[in-house]
C-alpha cells in the first residue's frame, strides 16, 4: 500500500526535476554570502586576484572553500598572476572531489569572467557527454553578461581532451553585455531535459 504512493524517492527519479545539488551557482563578490545563503551550498571557489580579500561564509568548511588566486587576464602583464595550468588542475581536483550533497557556489570579483569560466569548466568536467555548444549556449542563456576568461577555458580544453571544441564553443557565444557586475545565476551540470 505504501509503495503506491509516491514518495520523495519516486519524485527524484522523474527526468524533469532537477536536484539541487547538481547547480552550479556563480556569483560575484559582493553577492557571496547571500548567495550561498540562499542556495544552501556546500561548498565554494573563489576566483580572486592576489590580495583581494575573501570571507568565507560561516556555513562552508576551511576545506570546501577552494582559493585560487590569479588576475583576470589572458596573456602575461608585468606583476600580475596569468591564470596557468595549476589553477585548472586544482579547480578540477577539487570539482571531482564534490560530493553533489549541496550546491556549489563560484565567484570572482564581478562574476563576469573567471567564475563563469570556472562554471563551464566545472560543468563540462563533470558531464563529459555533454556537447561542448549547447553548454556554452546554456550559459548565454542564464548569464547574457558572461564573458568566461579564454585562457581558463583553453587550459581545460586540453586537460580534458576535449579538442578545441571548448574554446570554440566559447568563442561561438561572444562577448557578454557590458556589465559592472553580474547577476547571480545557476549553471545545471546536466542539461534541462
Amino acid at each position: 500500500m505504501g509503495q503506491d504512493r509516491p514518495g520523495a524517492e519516486s519524485l527524484a527519479r522523474r527526468p524533469n526535476l532537477k536536484e539541487p545539488e547538481m547547480m552550479i551557482h556563480v556569483c560575484s563578490l559582493t553577492r557571496l554570502h547571500s548567495t550561498v545563503a540562499a542556495t544552501g551550498a556546500g561548498r565554494v571557489v573563489s576566483l580572486l586576484s592576489a590580495g583581494t580579500a575573501v570571507e568565507r561564509p560561516p556555513s562552508i568548511a576551511e576545506a570546501d572553500h577552494l582559493h585560487l588566486s590569479m588576475h583576470d587576464i589572458i596573456d602575461e602583464q608585468p606583476d600580475l598572476v596569468l591564470p596557468g595550468r595549476a589553477h585548472v588542475e586544482k579547480l578540477l581536483e577539487f570539482a571531482a572531489g564534490w560530493d553533489r550533497t549541496r550546491p556549489l557556489v563560484v565567484h570572482c570579483f564581478a562574476g563576469i569572467s573567471r567564475s563563469t569560466a570556472a562554471a563551464y569548466i566545472i560543468a563540462a568536467a563533470l558531464s563529459p557527454e555533454r556537447d561542448e555548444t549547447e553548454l556554452a549556449q546554456a550559459l548565454r542563456k542564464a548569464s547574457p553578461s558572461a564573458t568566461p576568461n579564454a585562457r581558463l577555458v583553453a587550459i581545460a580544453d586540453e586537460l580534458l581532451g576535449r579538442d578545441g571544441r571548448m574554446v570554440s564553443a566559447i568563442t561561438s557565444i561572444g562577448r557578454g553585455a557590458d556589465a559592472m557586475e553580474g547577476i547571480p545565476f545557476l549553471l545545471e551540470i546536466t542539461p534541462a531535459a
